[in-house]
């Protein structure tokens, strides 16, 4: 499958910014150099929530492993062009079915392990998996078999487990399977995942990228953190969007690096790792380096952090005092990451933005003609902001516009769902990322995040969209109308509270909406945690309600 037109192809070709490389392709050159060094390993603490022995591979170990997996799901009917529905946790198995996955020529759409049946029922289908794969034994409230049961009829299930496949059990390669893959001809445009992403609009969206979109972004991430081959970095962050996908499984090949995986967040477990493995390079959302800051001399205390150079992290605003001081007390540069499944890279760096105070607020203006940037991103995308009422470009400081992207990064347009692709991109082909920036710095090289003009919810790094829960509370039988709106929380960074007028006579408890919520099969992430009764909603002239006058109640 493809979804990019043949003329952006080989206009980007031609310049440079799409090569020919697919994931197989890379993940042969590395094999090929028989390195002697870890490659991946599980999290600590993997028997906590799976089954099976904490697994440590080489990179003499992976060819292996990935064609024992390929050949499993080979002989389970997949080929070149299917979509497999993928739930499962940060453990060493999901890296090798990318790959596997990649030598088959199969899309893969990788889901949250909190997704239950009224998030499955809709992507199911959206993408018409022919095969679902999960662990059997995935040790977590919110996960059963149930699950199963929405999905489509066709879609067939593969366990993973000790009683079912697992790379301990599998010994042998089917011949027809290295035939095939040995046959197989592949192009780097072809798609290779569909993530999803939450919008203004309700209901999830499929992002389609391709392994040249994914490259992109991969190497801006490549160029920002600037680590030298072989590095160790410790990845906390699901394979389920850009975070993960572009910011580790790629350029982990790339680098020839070792990938440590983490699952799920424990903040104990996370700085073990970091010193045990000698962790150079890792993520983590604002809200926890926050709280690492301030309790700097327990961590000092406790863990050997000497080792760590870069912290990645976004998704928030960032604090000068938070960078400043894990500069000043860690010797730690903190990297300030805006990006999306989508394609938004922007990454303001200390090579880029070597100030502190600058880098917790500002961001490069990569792909704009009158500045420089050593990033070779900033050469491949171009970006704009634009007038939200006259919808002109703002080429000075001190007016806010909405962010839009074009470019190598920048998916092709929300898969099956023309109407959000029409809204989504502007006449001359730029994304609408929905986020607000402003032109800053002494010579305007800067953009500074404002706000989000999406009405996102942004819990733990993970984008939720209020109209979808909206929707959820309209249908309960007690209420008349309802929203749900954020307030702050130290570890999630934002946390969802319910604000509703009850009918006439109704009675509700935050406790019976959760109930309501089970009942509906809605992942947990998404539920209120707190409920605000009032006898009117805030609307406006055009009486939409206002969310940010919901908010300002709950600070």
């Amino acid at each position: 499958m493809q979804t990019t037109p043949r003329e952006r192809i080989e206009a980007y070709t031609a310049k440079g910014w799409w090569e020919n490389n697919t994931l197989q392709n890379i993940f042969s050159d590395v094999i090929a150099e028989n390195l002697d060094r870890p490659a991946l390993i599980d999290p600590d603490n993997r028997n906590a929530f799976v089954d099976g022995p904490l697994i440590r591979l080489s990179y003499r170990d992976l060819p292996g492993a990935v064609d024992r997996i390929g050949s499993w799901l080979f002989e389970a009917g997949l080929r070149q062009g299917d979509v497999i529905l993928v739930q499962m946790p940060n453990t060493v198995e999901i890296v090798l079915i990318y790959i596997a996955a990649a030598k088959l020529g199969l899309i893969v759409s990788p889901v949250a392990m909190q997704y239950s049946e009224y998030e499955l029922r809709h992507i199911g289908e959206v993408i018409e998996p022919s095969h679902y794969i999960t662990f059997r034994n995935f040790r977590n409230e919110a996960f059963g078999m149930e699950h199963l049961k929405a999905l489509p009829k066709s879609c067939a299930p593969l366990f993973w487990g000790e009683d079912d496949f697992s790379l301990s059990a599998a010994s042998n390669i089917s011949s027809d399977y290295s035939a095939y893959v040995e046959n197989l001809v592949q192009d780097p445009n072809d798609i290779f995942t569909i993530c999803w992403t939450s919008g203004t609009t309700g209901r999830s969206k499929g992002v389609p990228r391709s392994h040249n979109q994914w490259l992109a972004s991969a190497l801006a991430v490549e160029d920002s953190v600037n680590l030298p081959s072989g590095s160790i970095y410790l990845n906390p962050f699901p394979f389920i969007n850009m975070a993960a996908i572009g910011g580790f499984l790629y350029f982990w090949l790339k680098n020839r690096g070792t990938m440590i995986l983490h699952h799920p967040f424990d903040p104990a477990v996370y700085l073990s790792q970091i010193q045990n493995e000698k962790v150079v390079y890792t993520l983590a959302p604002p809200a926890l380096l926050n709280r690492l800051q301030e309790t700097k001399d327990q961590i000092k205390a406790g863990f050997d952090l000497s080792k760590l150079k870069l912290i990645g992290s976004g998704s928030a605003p960032l604090s000068p005092h938070m960078i400043e001081g894990f500069k000043t007390d860690f010797d730690i540069d903190v990297i300030n990451v805006f990006g999306s499944n989508e394609g938004s890279a922007l990454l303001s760096s200390p090579k880029e933005v070597p100030d502190c105070e600058d880098r917790a607020i500002f961001f490069p203006r990569f792909g704009r003609s009158e500045h420089k940037w050593a990033n070779r991103i900033h050469d491949r995308i171009k970006t704009k902001l634009l007038d939200l009422e006259t919808g002109e470009e703002i080429n000075e400081a001190g007016k806010i516009g909405e962010l839009c992207v074009t470019g190598a990064t920048v998916f092709d347009g929300y898969y099956k769902s023309p109407q959000d692709n029409a809204q989504a991109f502007t006449e001359d082909g730029y994304f609408r990322t929905g986020d607000l920036f402003e032109i800053g710095g002494d010579n305007q090289q800067f953009y500074r995040f404002v706000g989000r003009c999406k009405a996102l919810i942004v819990r733990g790094g993970v984008n939720i969209s209020p109209e979808e829960i909206d929707e959820l509370l309209i249908a309960h039988p007690a209420i008349l109308e309802g929203a749900v709106a954020a307030y702050p929380d130290d570890i999630m960074g934002e946390k969802i509270c319910a604000v509703v007028v009850l009918h006439e006579g109704q009675t509700l408890s935050l406790e019976q909406l959760k109930t309501y919520m089970a009942d509906k099969k809605v992942a947990k992430f998404k539920w209120p945690e707190r409920l605000h009764i009032m006898d009117a909603l805030p609307r406006n002239a055009m009486n939409k309600v206002v969310r940010h006058e919901l908010e300002k109640l709950l600070c």
